[in-house]
């Protein structure tokens, strides 16, 4: 039987068909040096090929054997993580106003709730959101199934982005949304999501097969 990805590990077969990589959960790539060590000594102690920083803001260990797999969760005194499956990913998000000058809102509070609320979170498809606290969208909110943008005036909320073969640029369907509206809009939306759509059906696909207006509406 050929190896393949092994979800409830949260291990991802590497192209040699023989080793894994696992993905420690750091939300928004908030990390303590603590963890940092912690990260650093599995990685030794298991004989990891590679750390490698993510495009989603984590730590990946890669090159580990399959036998090490649980060995390398207990010691890192993790779950395994979402990294793969259709399920909600990892919330990316921006520093925000609680980093970065040019920060209008607060990603950081609002990318940290969403990320605890949903993370893992099972739906028909794999289902990104990327939260950005100012127009620049560092957390390329534009491509993601939900995307968050900071105004001046509040939060930005667009659906349908994402990127792979078929690249969709998400549509802005509500504006000047305070944090606590953006939670209520985002848990409207993955419920019509996880009622209305087919198997592997990104949202955006869901949408067009649907129509906007129609979606909308049913949030509203």
């Amino acid at each position: 039987m050929a190896a393949k990805d092994l979800l409830d590990k949260g291990a991802v077969l590497q192209r040699d068909k023989e080793t894994y990589a696992v993905v420690p959960h750091m939300p928004g790539g908030l990390v303590t040096p603590d963890a940092l060590r912690k990260i650093a000594d599995v990685a030794e102690k298991y004989n990891a090929k590679a750390l490698k920083l993510t495009s989603a803001q984590r730590l990946a260990i890669v090159g580990l054997k399959e036998e090490d797999l649980e060995g390398v969760w207990r010691d890192l005194e993790m779950k395994p993580s979402h990294a793969i499956g259709l399920c909600v990913r990892s919330i990316k998000f921006c520093p925000g106003t609680a980093f970065c000058k040019r920060g209008q809102q607060d990603s950081v509070s609002l990318g940290l709730k969403l990320d605890e609320r949903y993370h893992g979170y099972e739906l028909p498809s794999k289902f990104k959101m990327g939260i950005s606290g100012c127009a620049n969208s560092c957390g390329e909110n534009h491509f993601r199934d939900v995307g968050v943008m900071g105004m001046p005036k509040g939060f930005k909320l667009m659906v349908g982005g994402n990127g792979g073969v078929t690249p969709r640029i998400a549509r802005t369907i509500f504006e000047g949304l305070d944090e606590e509206q953006v939670m209520e809009k985002v848990d409207k939306i993955v419920k019509i999501y996880a009622e209305g759509a087919k198997k592997h059906e990104r949202l955006g696909k869901f949408i067009e097969r649907i129509g906007l207006e129609e979606f909308k509406s049913k949030i509203e």
